[in-house]
């Protein structure tokens, strides 16, 4: 019998490659999609003047996106979905962050990871300079934006999943791009 995780698929990458675009996309196919947490929790923070900010208090900043992507995750997970989930950006997106911005990352946080699986392949986007725009809440710069891009495969293979990069292109051939490898497995 299929563990319904198994049906969460996570899209991750850099920021500005358009992950949210291509969720949207999905979603208006059908599936379920589920939106990053970071903007939401930057978001918020800037609307009451927090300090869990990435510019303000990075490791602040770190625990929240955790504890929201932990949530998020079990909310989901209590669904016992059968179909396909996507999520933009998973929990060990929060690691790979903390390890770019030298925050410790404690024994239990890969424990914790460990406890909340997806789907072993994820989907990511590789950087794209021709999209790639900045706004209030997205502030990297192109280098870190490249550098997330390959801190993030890096972090998703420690965690023993397959990396399956999603091409440049429109998003409805990256969409059918998802689609047919999602049709593939279940041959």
């Amino acid at each position: 019998m299929k563990k319904h995780f198994e049906n969460f698929y996570v899209l991750t990458g850099g920021p500005g490659v358009g992950k949210t675009t291509l969720l949207h996309s999905l979603n208006a196919l059908g599936f379920t999609t589920v939106p990053e947490d970071a903007r939401k929790i930057i978001q918020q923070q800037m609307a009451v003047n927090g300090n869990g900010l990435p510019w303000r208090d990075k490791k602040n900043y770190a625990e929240l996106m955790l504890n929201a992507s932990i949530n998020t995750y079990k909310e989901h997970n209590s669904k016992n979905y059968a179909e396909t989930v996507f999520f933009d950006r998973g929990i060990p997106d929060v690691v790979c962050y903390m390890k770019m911005e030298k925050i410790p990352v404690a024994p239990h946080t890969h424990k914790l990871i460990k406890s909340f699986p997806y789907n072993k392949t994820v989907f990511l986007l590789p950087p794209w300079q021709e999209i790639y725009t900045t706004d209030t809440e997205r502030r990297q710069n192109w280098d870190e934006a490249l550098f997330t891009f390959e801190k993030m495969k890096e972090t998703y293979a420690e965690y023993g999943y397959h990396i399956i990069e999603v091409p440049k292109g429109s998003v409805a051939e990256r969409t059918q791009f998802i689609l047919d490898f999602l049709k593939s497995k279940q041959v």
